[in-house]
């Protein structure tokens, strides 16, 4: 009874999962999917640094799907190269329109993440090159994410892709930095720009006397000696924030500062941004980062 038990449990997730798959294709075709931008800021100032770009998918039956699980399945299911240029697309048009409101938005930052299947793919350069070609986007503005998992498995063959990458005139990130092993050795070769601090660290930076704190230290350290920046993710409180600051760590993001926002709520800190910058009793208190910090 329970080896039969298990079967139908297992059909059951196998059905699911291929009906999943199906409207996810299907999603893509009819451009139902949407892009959340969740804003990334300087640490020190609080200055609005740019975006990372995420995919969201609301079905029209099920309700909204988590990213964890339509992402996995794209990926499983060869549709993660029409994901990625969705976002890619879509997210660089709607950059390019917010950098043309006015000057001071100009050189807001763009940050997408890739696959493995992405990296692995022979038309990426052609792929990413078109979406800045299209949109107008500023290539030196967009950074591209791959986790240090996925880099680390595909090292050797990966180093001419990203040189492909860099000579596009696009930056290189490793995102969940600290939980793939790199090699220095590595790390000190690799055309990157940036490492992100991966959230598991900077959420036990709550603990007292967590030895994450000493990691991020450690990682922040790195970034200066290797001459890349740093990128704290999932800051979550003020405590976090506030160590972050001391240990001096450049940038960060997470539902403390702002949950990813729609394009209407983006536009919307834009705009509030703006306004901020344009009157002058407002301005002491956008230098010592007390705005625009938004919590939807």
């Amino acid at each position: 009874l329970e080896f039969l038990t298990q079967q139908c449990h297992l059909s059951t997730e196998v059905a699911q999962r291929m009906m999943i798959e199906s409207d996810l294709r299907q999603a893509l075709a009819r451009g139902e999917l949407t892009v959340a931008y969740q804003p990334l800021f300087t640490i020190t100032s609080g200055r609005l640094r740019g975006f990372d770009a995420l995919a969201r998918w609301h079905h029209l039956e099920r309700g909204t799907i988590e990213p964890a699980t339509f992402i996995q399945i794209a990926e499983e299911s060869g549709l993660i190269i029409e994901l990625t240029d969705f976002v890619l697309q879509q997210a660089c048009t709607q950059m390019a329109q917010w950098h043309a409101i006015d000057p001071a938005l100009a050189d807001l930052k763009l940050q997408v993440n890739l696959s493995g299947s992405d990296l692995a793919h022979s038309a990426l350069s052609e792929r990413i090159e078109h979406a800045l070609a299209s949109s107008h986007f500023n290539p030196r503005l967009l950074t591209l994410e791959l986790t240090e998992n996925i880099l680390m498995k595909r090292i050797d063959s990966a180093m001419a892709t990203l040189e492909t990458l860099r000579k596009l005139g696009v930056s290189l990130a490793i995102d969940d930095f600290g939980t793939g092993y790199s090699s220095l050795a590595y790390l000190s070769s690799l055309p990157i720009d940036s490492l992100k601090i991966d959230r598991s660290f900077v959420h036990g930076m709550r603990r007292v006397g967590s030895k994450d704190a000493e990691i991020v230290r450690a990682i922040v350290s790195l970034g200066a000696t290797l001459g890349k920046s740093v990128v704290a993710e999932g800051i979550e409180s003020v405590s976090q924030l506030a160590q972050l600051r001391e240990l001096g760590c450049e940038h960060g993001q997470g539902f403390h500062l702002s949950r990813p926002l729609t394009p209407q709520q983006a536009e919307a800190l834009l705009e509030c941004l703006l306004t901020e910058l344009h009157e002058p009793q407002a301005q002491a208190a956008f230098d010592t980062g007390l705005m625009p910090l938004v919590r939807h």
